[in-house]
């Protein structure tokens, strides 16, 4: 295992406070907020303590309140609204400064057979086809901000090779659509809860910034926010983070400052094993 994916382990495994509420650390990416991804993790972390061993999230959903503080740890509260005969259902709520900046609902459900069907999988080559995020990132190091030039061009815990290289220093019009191949750097524990939270703080990465595409606009354009302002998931089958999946990501919308983008996750042997919508605002300050 490598070491940035030990650290993330670490920073999803929470220290229990008392019954139903646990603190997470948060991590620096050079960002001015936490990380999205880190609290949807850490939130599905928190939650799984306190639902039965044979269920496992079949889908949930969040609200970004207020950006989290990335140098305070956060207190995550789980209240159980819900254990019924198939489902369980955990709301959690993401306290920092005394205040909540972050809501997840997830639903958990057991195995249970029934029918099955899905979109096909994109005829996309291979991830040994394509450079990853840090080497593409390496290339243009000089020109990064201090804060981030660590976190984009050093090892990462989700390694991460886009199909299609865009330059977010030099944004074109592009199309609203992008493919990613995804992974843990490094073998993972069997338990699906652990890949289950560990693909949610993987789906926010490059997610909401497909919706940037048609406008040449990048995180990087001055004096321009971007802010996610809900994320919803469902798992549809097992899988595993610690082999390639190819992440399918659309932006069928963008309009009155926000952008809608969805995403479809399969493995490669062609199952779709999630599904992701997120959207955000996306507006000149």
């Amino acid at each position: 295992m490598s070491k940035p994916l030990n650290e993330l382990l670490t920073l999803l495994q929470l220290e229990q406070l008392e019954l139903g509420l646990f603190r997470g650390e948060s991590e620096h990416l050079g960002l001015p907020q936490v990380y999205g991804g880190q609290v949807l993790g850490q939130a599905l972390s928190a939650s799984r303590y306190t639902v039965p061993s044979d269920r496992s999230v079949h889908s949930f959903h969040s609200y970004f309140l207020h950006p989290g503080d990335p140098n305070k740890s956060i207190i995550y509260d789980v209240e159980n609204l819900r254990d019924g005969r198939s489902f369980s259902t955990r709301r959690v709520k993401a306290i920092q400064n005394g205040r909540p900046i972050f809501y997840l609902t997830a639903s958990y459900h057991g195995e249970q057979p029934g029918f099955e069907h899905q979109n096909a999988m994109p005829d996309i080559p291979g991830p040994e086809n394509f450079a990853s995020e840090g080497e593409l990132a390496s290339k243009i190091a000089e020109f990064l901000p201090e804060p981030i030039r660590q976190t984009f061009c050093g090892e990462k815990a989700i390694e991460v090779r886009p199909v299609k290289v865009v330059n977010p220093l030099k944004p074109h019009k592009e199309e609203p659509k992008q493919y990613l191949w995804i992974k843990a750097n490094g073998e993972l524990p069997e338990s699906q809860l652990i890949h289950q939270y560990i693909m949610a703080y993987a789906s926010d990465w490059g997610f909401l910034v497909t919706a940037l595409h048609p406008h040449e606009v990048s995180l990087f354009t001055p004096k321009f926010q971007v802010a996610t302002i809900d994320h919803s998931m469902w798992f549809h089958r097992p899988f595993k983070m610690d082999d390639w999946l190819l992440y399918v990501i659309e932006s069928p919308n963008a309009a009155n400052s926000r952008g809608l983008v969805r995403g479809e996750i399969f493995d490669r042997s062609g199952n779709m094993v999630a599904s992701a919508v997120q959207e955000g605002v996306m507006r000149f300050k």
